[in-house]
């Protein structure tokens, strides 16, 4: 029996919607993320969330096939299920029923408990080579990355050698946002007016993506970066390069500027800052957001 040509075209569109569909849900898995780390935070965090999956699983698990194993048994034409409407408790019973959660939280509060401490953002890494100290400033919507020991600065690009602990200084100098590179871990928050610490380490070279994991506005799509780690020689002839390109200096001018600017930008990298940027960006941000609104923000 041959199908009408109609019913033929028909099924063949709802194939292709359907191909679509299931396209759209895989693609963001394509992307390396969290489960693919390279550095040990990274590393430390899908410990975590590996183990905690197989604990939960524990309990699905079972409950899955006890619940098939029940629909079997107690199938209308098994003859041999005996029917108990009288029966209402068995203390075998509720201690299984009762303990094998009360173990599943136990042991998942220990994996919370022990990772939350190790894996503490402030925490120094432990290691032989000094960290690299880099300021890190969100602002509308862009980052600016401050090396203060180096004393050059990025915009949207951030330089690390590989092998070496990162310890990074955060604030923001307008809304709220959420400083995050997946595959090295530990987002934690970017706020006015205070800093947060973070350290974290790239243990292989590559190109790896940062975003803002907190909505902060019109430009938040946009407010993502690129993460260069490289090996250490060339960290070191990046940040000479940088120096002596005799490109814009970010002092306090340039930075008023960039605040005042509510907007994306392109990667911009600055062969000085004035020292004691980022400290006073933190302990003035308020007064420059003030001077920002009341000259009012500029689009590039």
């Amino acid at each position: 029996m041959r199908l009408p040509t109609q019913l033929i075209r028909t099924l063949d569109q709802r194939r292709g919607v359907a191909a679509v569909l299931l396209a759209l849900v895989l693609l963001p898995g394509c992307h390396p993320g969290v489960l693919d780390p390279v550095g040990p935070v990274g590393q430390g965090q899908r410990t975590i969330l590996l183990n905690s999956l197989v604990i939960m699983l524990g309990i699905v698990v079972p409950t899955i096939v006890a619940v098939i194993g029940f629909a079997w048994w107690f199938r209308a034409g098994n003859g041999r299920a005996e029917y108990k409407p009288d029966w209402s408790y068995s203390g075998r019973v509720e201690l299984l029923v009762w303990s094998v959660p009360l173990l599943i939280v136990i042991f998942l509060a220990g994996i919370a408990w022990i990772g939350s401490h190790d894996l503490d953002p402030p925490r120094p890494l432990a290691s032989k080579q000094p960290p690299l100290r880099v300021e890190v400033v969100s602002l509308d919507w862009k980052w600016v990355f401050i090396y203060p020991d180096q004393g050059v600065a990025t915009i949207n690009r951030l330089v690390i050698p590989t092998g070496r602990p990162v310890s990074f200084r955060i604030t923001s100098g307008t809304v709220m946002n959420s400083f995050f590179v997946p595959r090295l871990g530990s987002q934690i928050y970017a706020m006015s007016g205070m800093a947060t610490r973070l350290n974290l380490q790239a243990d292989r070279p590559g190109r790896y993506r940062g975003i803002s994991a907190h909505y902060s506005g019109a430009g938040f799509a946009d407010m993502h970066f690129v993460v260069d780690a490289v090996a250490p020689q060339r960290f070191a002839g990046w940040a000479a390069q940088a120096r002596a390109s005799g490109g814009p200096a970010l002092d306090a001018a340039a930075y008023v500027r960039l605040a005042r600017t509510s907007a994306t930008s392109p990667v911009v990298t600055f062969s000085a800052v004035r020292p004691g940027l980022f400290d006073a960006a933190v302990r003035d941000a308020g007064t420059i957001l003030v001077a920002a609104e009341k000259s009012g923000r500029q689009q590039p």
